[in-house]
C-alpha cells in the first residue's frame, strides 16, 4: 500500500476515532511526509509496512544531521511512532519498527535553536546609527534569510547576490555551489548597508567584491561575527548560548515546523549527504523561492 494511501487512512483514524483538531492532525501528517519524503530522496521504493528500524535509525541521523533543535526532532519521531502504532492496531504489521528507537536527549547540551521572537529581539538591538550596527543588521538578516554557514556570509561576493530574482549563488564546503533564496527585509537591509556604508569604506586591494566589509575595508572574520552575535545576545540578556550557526538551525527549524519539504531545506542548507546537481534535477527556483515565502517567518 502507497504512502499516500497510508497517510490518507491515517488522517482519517486521527480525525474521526481520536478526535484530534486541526492542528494536531496536520502536525502529524507533516511528520510521517517528511518520513516519506526521506525515502524518495534516497531513491528507496519502501513502502509504510516494510520500514525496518534500521531504516527509521537512518532517518532519525538525517533530521539530526539537519540541524533541527532535539525538541524539534522529538516531535518528528513522535508523530512516526503514533503512525507505526496505528499500523499495527490495524494489523498491517506484525512488529512496530519505533519500539527500540530512542529519541534524542533533550538534557544534553547542544547548539540553542531561537524562536522567531527571538530572532526579532536580537536584531532590533542592534544600533542602527552607526556604520556598523547598519552592516550587522543587513549581515544578520541575510544570515537568518537564507541559513548560510559564518564561512558562506563572510566569503560572499557582491556579484553573487542576485538582486533581480532574489537569490544568492553561494560557494560552500568542497567548494560547491548552490543558489538560495534570500528575503525582502534581507535584501532591504543589505541594500541600505551597500548604498549608505559600504560606499564610504576604504577598500583594501583584493577585497573589492566581498559584501561585508570591516572598518578597516577588509573582509570580515569568522571570529568577529560569533563576537558581534555574543555581544547583541547580551544586551539583551539572553541566556541561551548562540553563535552564528544558531541562525541556521533557525532557519532549518521555522521552515520545516511550518511544513517545508524536506527537499527543499536540504537544498537550501548544502548539505553533503546529497550532491547538488541531484538536488537540480527536482528543485528550480521558482519552487525554492515559494517555500521561503510561504513558510520563513520573515519572509
Amino acid at each position: 500500500m502507497s504512502w499516500t494511501f497510508q497517510i490518507t487512512q491515517f488522517k482519517n483514524y486521527l480525525k474521526l476515532e481520536r478526535s484530534l483538531s486541526d492542528n494536531s492532525v496536520q502536525a502529524y501528517i507533516r511528520d510521517i511526509e517528511k518520513l516519506s519524503q526521506f525515502f524518495e530522496l534516497k531513491n528507496l521504493e519502501i513502502e509504510p509496512v516494510d520500514v525496518t528500524s534500521h531504516n527509521l535509525q537512518d532517518f532519525i541521523q538525517y533530521v539530526n544531521e539537519l540541524g533541527l533543535a532535539p525538541h524539534s526532532q522529538a516531535r518528528i519521531l513522535s508523530g512516526v511512532k503514533a503512525f507505526y502504532k496505528y499500523l499495527a492496531f490495524e494489523d498491517l504489521i506484525e512488529n512496530d519498527p519505533t519500539q527500540l528507537i530512542e529519541g534524542p536527549k533533550l538534557g544534553r547540551k547542544l547548539p540553542d535553536t531561537l524562536d522567531f521572537n527571538e530572532i526579532v529581539s536580537l536584531l532590533e538591538a542592534i544600533d542602527h546609527s552607526s556604520p556598523e550596527g547598519q552592516r550587522n543588521r543587513a549581515m544578520l538578516e541575510v544570515l537568518y534569510s537564507s541559513g548560510l554557514r559564518v564561512s558562506e556570509l563572510i566569503d560572499l561576493r557582491l556579484t553573487n547576490i542576485m538582486e533581480d530574482i532574489g537569490f544568492l549563488r553561494v560557494v560552500g564546503k568542497g567548494d560547491k555551489e548552490r543558489l538560495v533564496p534570500i528575503g525582502k527585509d534581507a535584501l532591504k537591509y543589505f541594500n541600505i548597508y551597500k548604498n549608505e556604508v559600504r560606499v564610504h569604506v576604504n577598500i583594501q586591494p583584493g577585497f573589492e567584491n566581498y559584501a561585508f566589509l570591516n572598518r578597516r575595508g577588509k573582509k570580515l572574520t569568522r571570529v568577529m561575527v560569533f563576537t558581534i552575535i555574543k555581544n547583541l545576545a547580551i544586551s539583551i540578556g539572553m541566556k541561551k548560548n548562540i553563535s552564528p550557526h544558531t541562525f541556521r538551525h533557525s532557519f532549518a527549524t521555522h521552515l520545516i515546523e511550518g511544513g517545508a519539504d524536506l527537499r527543499a531545506v536540504q537544498e537550501m542548507l548544502g548539505h553533503e549527504s546529497i550532491t547538488t546537481t541531484e538536488i537540480y534535477t527536482h528543485l528550480d527556483r521558482d519552487y525554492l523561492r515559494q517555500v521561503i515565502q510561504d513558510f520563513h517567518p520573515r519572509s
